[in-house]
């Protein structure tokens, strides 16, 4: 097979990326150059390749700086309604090639860095991720940043500049090992300190009621750092800003106590404060009600709700003061969108402002921060839902808690003049919790001190209104609403797969890529022979591509002609790792039992991080690897069947692993995974889906048709039906031969003869208390893997499937998203304007 076309081949014969013109590539070459002579100091004069790097890093910023200047200027003058998206995670990955697609530039930068000699591709692999996140939440919060600005809005993404992102996984003789991602080593070339912003932030101390109103004092002060990353829009010259704070004490901490003589101790007490900004917690749905990640919540929220009031103050457009006083028409300026409830302390923090220092009186303070917050809600599973002891807010936030108290009673009191006597109702919909150790139920907070909730696929908000806030949804159904999860096609097809965005590009031009509904045009080319063969080479030349990788990286061997089957994402029992393990292990014995058999060559892919803590997925990553150890090394077997457990899943290793994708593995139990972002990447990247009716593949399979995807298992009403009746899963082990084939391997050391107990607790947690009903859907897969099987073996069939689905995943865009939040939540409206670049002058 001829070897494939490397990237920035394909970026030759695509317009989409811009034509190389002769004075852009002289000017980036010489920026290029400029840049790396005062990169390398004195007694240097051997560039490194991460040298090179920071040298092209700066030429390409130095297009971003105009346009960003120019942006933040038109918003000043134009003072139009900021939207303010609150998140502790950006799951950003590498800036270095997002910039230069979205400026235009991409081919520019090629042919200049070839012109020297070097190999941009080499370079981009230097980039360290900016992995500021754990999963779908994070990466989700990177791709709205991309579309905001794509789409013209005055948007701003706020969170925290962690020191420590999360960690890096290392596989150790099967199990995962974490080592800390020290991704600022080096520095980051797409950051500004900003240090004219530096905000307090304060903690602990004690609250007075005084004659003038209420004062919160003796506190505790940190500093909020701001540093600032651009975000560029797709074409259009707008350069958005994400800022994230870091920590910094003060430079009296701890000088100005008692502790007289010592000096020392006291500056290396600075640490204490300025831990706040040094990790991101590793967990993904899951809460670990810790000190110090509530001090993180309060952190980003407190600094940038004073950064908000202090730019909504000095904004003086169509006001004749020469500061803004009056915070009534706050809401018509501000919008803060809240991405899940941790950055919930907003509401009592705004409220504080409000009350405490601008003296405004409750109603009408109240009303202004429910017109301006917004909650969006990520998940439905009870050990996600942030829930604070009240003793923790005694301590760290005592005004806060107050607040919190004060909203609940009047909200108690409304729901008691609607529902009278109505207790348990009371009860339920308190933000108090009461019990042994009271706590606060951040999402009932939430709910309270917002205008809009919204749940993130269209399943997930039914389940929203229908269990989890039921009593508030019968109480204010107008304040619910959906948002269905989508993804930016600038990263996500145009830059990690060159080839697939070409050969759509030569058939329906490239407006798509800013307007993705227009890919619904390729199915009139569904039965175009050349159109068939195009899109099936592109997919064979990403398989090549990614097997070289591999094999460079991880030293294994793969079939490149066998069916890639993927399942990438955080490793959860919900999410169903163990269910593919069992497919995995039932195809293997069938081999084994039938070597003369003609079986569709597979290569299973499993990657995905496991929250340090979270014994049982640990469990699940070792159960992987030893899988792999056993079918890999068996002779019978060949290479029909390879298992490969995907080290230090990441979005950079996303954009590689994805477009190699033949089947994407989407199989949480029903009613689970509340929207799900990675299979819409696999659908527009030309892979095929077998997933459960949960989250977002419900409207994938609906946009796509449900026989374009290999839909199986039960749905929410069956889980619901099957709790009702009990599930046993000793039932199914009973009922099915080739299950218990399996787990009596896993029990009896077959796939760890070395200890042959080692997953006696994963065999004890399915047959015993497993939550998502792994056993209730094993049958259905099979005979789901099955029809997959069948219709890889007629390729051209395959094929045809795949292009429905690219055809059909427009909808799935990130600007559609952002699109229906800015108008029926946040009450702007996108612009398509492209505002004018740096070397023409303004008006």
């Amino acid at each position: 097979m001829a070897a494939p076309r490397s990237d920035s081949e394909k970026r030759k014969q695509i317009s989409v990326r811009g034509i190389a013109g002769l004075g852009d590539v002289a000017e980036v070459r010489k920026s290029f150059n400029r840049h790396l002579h005062f990169t390398l100091v004195k007694d240097r004069n051997v560039a490194t390749p991460r040298d090179y790097f920071f040298a092209l890093a700066h030429a390409v910023r130095d297009h971003l700086v105009g346009r960003w200047i120019r942006t933040q200027q038109c918003y000043y003058e134009r003072d139009p309604k900021r939207i303010y998206y609150l998140s502790l995670e950006f799951y950003m990955g590498r800036t270095l090639q997002n910039t230069m697609v979205n400026l235009g530039m991409q081919n520019v930068c090629d042919e200049a860095i070839y012109q020297l000699g070097l190999d941009l591709e080499e370079l981009e692999e230097i980039e360290e991720d900016a992995g500021l996140g754990n999963g779908g939440l994070g990466r989700l919060a990177a791709c709205f940043l991309d579309s905001m600005a794509t789409l013209g809005l005055a948007a701003y993404g706020y969170g925290i500049r962690y020191e420590f992102g999360i960690f890096n996984q290392k596989i150790l003789d099967g199990w995962q090992v974490e080592e800390a991602d020290d991704w600022l080593r080096y520095g980051n070339p797409w950051e500004k300190a900003r240090p004219e912003y530096m905000l307090p932030v304060h903690f602990y101390g004690r609250v007075e009621h005084t004659a003038e109103g209420v004062k919160w004092i003796d506190t505790q002060v940190v500093l909020a750092m701001p540093y600032d990353t651009p975000v560029p829009g797709y074409k259009n010259n707008t350069v958005n800003t994400m800022r994230l704070w870091s920590a910094k004490a003060p430079n009296d901490f701890n000088l100005q106590e008692f502790n007289v003589g010592d000096y020392i101790e006291a500056v290396l007490d600075r640490n204490l404060a300025e831990n706040i900004s040094r990790v991101l917690y590793p967990n993904d749905n899951f809460f670990e009600g810790k000190e110090l990640r509530l001090k993180q919540e309060y952190f980003v929220v407190a600094a940038t709700l004073q950064d908000i009031i202090r730019r909504f103050k000095s904004s003086n457009f169509g006001s004749r003061d020469p500061v803004r006083t009056c915070f009534e028409t706050f809401p018509d300026k501000v919008a803060i969108q809240l991405n899940d409830t941790h950055p919930a302390l907003s509401i009592p923090e705004l409220m504080r402002i409000l009350v405490d220092v601008e003296k405004m009186e409750w109603e009408k303070a109240w009303e202004v921060t429910k017109r301006t917050c917004a909650y969006t809600n990520h998940t439905v599973l009870p050990e996600a839902l942030e829930r604070w002891p009240v003793t923790m807010f005694e301590k760290l936030l005592p005004r806060h808690l107050e607040i919190i108290y004060t909203i609940n009673q009047r909200h108690l009191d409304h729901v008691a003049a609607l529902y009278p006597g109505d207790l348990d109702r009371l009860r339920r919909m308190s933000v108090i919790e009461e019990g042994d150790c009271k706590r606060i139920n951040m999402a009932h907070l939430c709910v309270i001190g917002s205008h809009a909730v919204n749940g993130v696929a269209r399943i997930h908000s039914e389940i929203v209104k229908n269990s989890v806030f039921k009593d508030f949804y019968e109480m204010e159904p107008e304040k619910f609403q959906n948002k269905t999860n989508g993804i930016t096609p600038r990263r996500w097809l145009l830059l990690c797969n060159p080839g697939l965005a070409g050969v759509i590009a030569e058939k329906i031009g490239e407006d798509f890529v800013t307007d993705l509904s227009q890919l619904k045009t390729l199915l009139d080319f569904v039965d175009d022979e050349v159109f068939i063969r195009d899109v099936s080479k592109v997919k064979q030349e990403n398989k090549l591509k990614f097997s070289a990788y591999l094999e460079e990286t991880y030293k294994v061997k793969i079939n490149p002609s066998s069916m890639f089957d993927v399942h990438v994402k955080r490793i959860h029992e919900y999410k169903r790792q163990l269910l593919n393990c069992l497919h995995i292990i039932t195809l293997y014995n069938r081999m084994r039992k039938d070597p003369s058999k003609s079986f569709v060559p597979r290569t299973v892919m499993i990657g995905g991080k496991a929250a340090p803590g979270y014994y049982m997925a640990k469990m699940i990553i070792k159960l992987i690897t030893s899988i792999g150890d056993v079918v890999n090394n068996d002779p019978y077997i060949g290479d029909r069947l390879k298992v490969i457990f995907l080290e230090n899943y990441r979005v950079s290793f996303a954009e590689k692993v994805i477009p190699a994708a033949d089947l994407s593995q989407q199989i949480s139990t029903a009613g689970t995974e509340a929207s799900g972002t990675g299979n819409m990447k696999f659908m527009l990247n030309g892979a095929l889906t077998i997933g459960t009716m949960d989250g977002a593949n419900v409207e994938m399979a609906e946009e796509a048709g449900e026989e374009n995807l290999f839909i199986f298992g039960m749905r929410v009403e069956d889980v619901e039906a099957l709790d009702k009746r009990g599930y046993n899963a000793r039932e199914y082990y009973e009922r099915i031969p080739e299950l218990r084939q399996a787990i009596d391997q896993l029990s009896s050391g077959f796939f760890s003869p070395k200890d042959p107990g080692c997953f006696r607790d994963v065999v004890n947690m399915l047959m015993n208390h497993d939550r998502f009903k792994v056993f209730a859907d094993y049958q259905a897969y099979m005979e789901c893997q099955g029809r997959v099987d069948q219709l890889y073996r007629k390729p051209r069939e395959w094929t045809k499937k795949v292009i429905k689905n690219i055809a059909s995943s427009g909808k799935f865009s990130s600007d559609r998203t952002i699109t229906e939040y800015a108008r029926e939540i946040w009450g702007v409206e996108p612009s398509a304007e492209k505002i004018p670049p740096p070397n023409i002058p303004r008006e």
